[in-house]
């Protein structure tokens, strides 16, 4: 699909404009922010931002009423989606941030707090490169080896190896990015990560 219709999800929380700005930059002329019901599940792919804590997040979905309309446009109509940093996590079964908080359940796992120590201080901030990308991963296929992008997080996804597309190492080896299907997350943040950043959007939307 030259240049598909892209949806990037509102629901008060998240740096959706960075994101916007981001896929502005690549030429992409038909992409919008938004959390109305018709423009989700007509769409040909979703971009859903986070940034903060896992329960803000969850809860705004919950306020914002959007979390039927996306699980339906994920699960039932199988639209593309690229969940980012807390938008990924959102994806999780469960996240024990603060609590133990439920989650969407779209990719099984639960979200957990990366180890401290001296050397390596929470939260994670800062550039990493990736270990072990599956270079058949729709995110990847445009990547250099062992790319790096920009991390800001506290929290990890932990899940089944079988949805694990790419790892990096943090104080131990930590998920980066996962994909089911047609649902795939990033804990970095692609719009911040420069060239690499742009490189993954690219091969996301060129993807379906």
């Amino acid at each position: 699909m030259k240049d598909p219709n892209i949806k990037i999800v509102d629901y008060g929380v998240g740096n959706v404009y960075s994101v916007l700005n981001a896929i502005n930059y690549l030429g992409y002329k038909n992409v919008q922010i938004t959390s109305v019901e018709d423009e989700i599940l007509t769409t040909d792919c979703l971009i859903l931002p986070g940034v903060g804590a896992f329960k803000a997040c969850i809860d705004n979905l919950h306020s914002s009423k959007l979390i039927d309309v996306l699980t339906h446009a994920v699960i039932d109509i199988r639209k593309p989606i690229l969940g980012i940093c807390v938008g990924m996590q959102l994806m999780a079964d469960s996240s024990e941030e603060n609590g133990k908080h439920s989650g969407l359940g779209w990719i099984p796992g639960k979200v957990i707090k990366i180890p401290n120590n001296l050397n390596h201080p929470v939260p994670h901030v800062g550039w990493n490169n990736l270990i072990g990308v599956d270079e058949n991963s729709p995110l990847f296929t445009r990547s250099k080896a062992s790319p790096h992008f920009y991390f800001d997080h506290s929290y990890v996804y932990s899940c089944d190896e079988k949805y694990i597309t790419s790892t990096f190492d943090y104080n131990g080896k930590h998920i980066s990015s996962i994909s089911r299907g047609n649902i795939h997350g990033v804990q970095f943040h692609p719009e911040k990560s420069s060239l690499n950043g742009l490189r993954l959007f690219r091969s996301f939307f060129s993807s379906f």
